[in-house]
């Protein structure tokens, strides 16, 4: 994400619709507020004066701060959570896992995600959007790798993909949400080797 402050050009909609360059400024603009401030110190207005928009542009495309950070991890989950289709089950498994750990714990997204699952704790319209808009989407992904596994026969086709994803990811979100333990690759990597080795097809 962006580290830029106040000074960044400012950019306009159209009557037509978002413009682009104004959308990524604002979504990037709630990333670095958050990561700086918190969810508290994020406003409409201090989005709109580090982006470098109008207030009013803003409250035209979201309605609160909360539309704009949901729609910024939408985005940047999209571009960094789809898993890669290379390699084998074992080396994609662990790729996604590896990297969806970077994502949470290093990086503005992951700020994002962590501030919105903590605000949703209180907040019934925040946890319902949450759960719907993040969490619905990301498991989806991390679905993926899985569903493509039974179509290629390197899992069993009655495998319970849900019962798998909550044993992949659910101890990596336990450290990030609850712990706050670290998430490196070795303890990725252990999840990995403990599903595929309770998951291996029988011999024929």
């Amino acid at each position: 994400m962006s580290e830029g402050g106040p000074s960044r050009t400012a950019h306009h909609g159209n009557r037509h619709g978002r413009s682009e360059q104004a959308r990524q400024a604002v979504l990037e603009a709630a990333d670095d507020l958050l990561v700086e401030r918190g969810f508290a110190g994020v406003t409409i207005e201090g989005i709109a004066a580090r982006a470098g928009v109008a207030k009013q542009t803003i409250y035209r495309w979201w309605s609160s701060k909360v539309d704009v950070l949901i729609e910024a991890f939408v985005d940047d989950m999209a571009q960094y959570l789809t898993p890669s289709d290379e390699g084998d089950l074992e080396h994609r498994l662990r790729t996604h896992l590896s990297r969806s750990a970077r994502f949470l714990t290093r990086t503005a997204p992951g700020a994002v995600f962590r501030a919105l699952a903590g605000q949703a704790q209180h907040d019934p319209e925040v946890a319902a959007r949450f759960r719907a808009e993040c969490l619905g989407p990301q498991r989806a992904l991390d679905r993926l790798p899985l569903e493509r596994a039974v179509e290629r026969g390197e899992l069993p086709p009655d495998t319970d993909l849900d019962f798998a994803v909550d044993q992949l990811v659910g101890p990596l979100y336990y450290r990030v949400l609850v712990t706050g333990h670290p998430v490196p690759e070795e303890f990725t990597d252990a999840l990995v080797e403990r599903f595929l080795a309770l998951s291996r097809l029988p011999i024929q």
